[in-house]
């Protein structure tokens, strides 16, 4: 066998690979769509059946017409911005100082601030409750925004510091000879050329706070602030099995956007992480 048909059977192995995986993922979306697809009548007739027999949108007109959906969105969609630009506040000042200052154990450092990322949620949700309660955090969007910020900082810091990394400190160096302050030189040099990187970072941590759950679920009880992961759960609690086709349709409405910011978006994404890795 050649090389050529070698690399060929090679290629062809990791397509089907990534094929099964696709199907894999997606089978649960495309139940989803299913059910969501189902009138009432046919729900109760069985779900074994994939392709629904008289498929209708009145469950999506449901749901996009619904105030109370519509809260729940709106409450995400903020929840989810004001983490991204309030992490990006925080994040690009340290990543700039990790890429640029010299400091003792900068490696241990970073190290440390990745490790809290791998902390999961479940671990701190009964100190985390207590602290914000003990601050009287909880119930509003503030304290929820407070919390997204922290889990989304390490992630965003490492992102922005590899591409920053990839910036030349002779731009810097030029900056400061001709009198900028470090802060000029943060502001009007590193912030242009880190746009891609910041831009991958804010939307990173944007799709991360539309998905999260265990956060909102913990520290908020009121049915107008919360948003839609949560906001189905309490509607799927208070439902009874008539409403399957209206709950996949809702689940369906919380998933999507995220799916399609990321495939719309997955370029600048990856292509802004591989240039801080191969540059830094």
């Amino acid at each position: 066998m050649t090389g050529k048909m070698q690399a060929r059977l090679g290629d062809a192995f990791s397509y089907l690979i990534m094929a099964v995986m696709m199907v894999f993922f997606a089978w649960p979306l495309i139940w989803l769509l299913s059910l969501a697809l189902r009138s009432r009548k046919e729900i109760y007739l069985g779900v074994s059946r994939l392709i629904p027999h008289e498929p209708t949108l009145a469950n999506f007109n449901a749901i996009l017409s619904s105030s109370q959906f519509a809260a729940y969105l709106y409450n995400a969609l903020k929840l989810s911005v004001l983490s991204g630009i309030g992490c990006l506040a925080v994040a690009l000042p340290a990543a700039y100082a990790f890429s640029r200052f010299p400091m003792r154990g900068k490696g241990a450092w970073l190290m440390g601030l990745l490790s809290f990322q791998m902390i999961s949620p479940l671990v701190i949700m009964i100190p985390l409750y207590r602290y914000m309660a003990s601050i009287q955090m909880t119930e509003s969007h503030a304290g929820v925004t407070m919390v997204y910020i922290a889990l989304a900082v390490p992630t965003a810091t490492w992102i922005l510091k590899g591409f920053i990394d990839g910036i030349p400190v002779s731009l810097d160096e030029a900056a400061l000879i001709d009198g900028c302050s470090r802060f000029g030189v943060f502001w009007r040099i590193v912030l242009p050329l880190a746009t891609p990187g910041i831009a991958s970072a804010f939307i990173i941590t944007v799709i991360a706070g539309w998905s999260q759950f265990l956060v909102p679920f913990l520290l908020i009880t009121k049915d107008n602030l919360m948003p839609i992961g949560v906001g189905i759960f309490q509607y799927a609690g208070t439902q009874n099995d008539s409403s399957l086709q209206v709950l996949a349709a809702a689940c369906l409405v919380s998933v999507v956007p995220a799916i399609l910011a990321f495939l719309s978006l997955q370029r600048l994404i990856l292509g802004a992480m591989t240039a801080g890795a191969v540059k830094g």
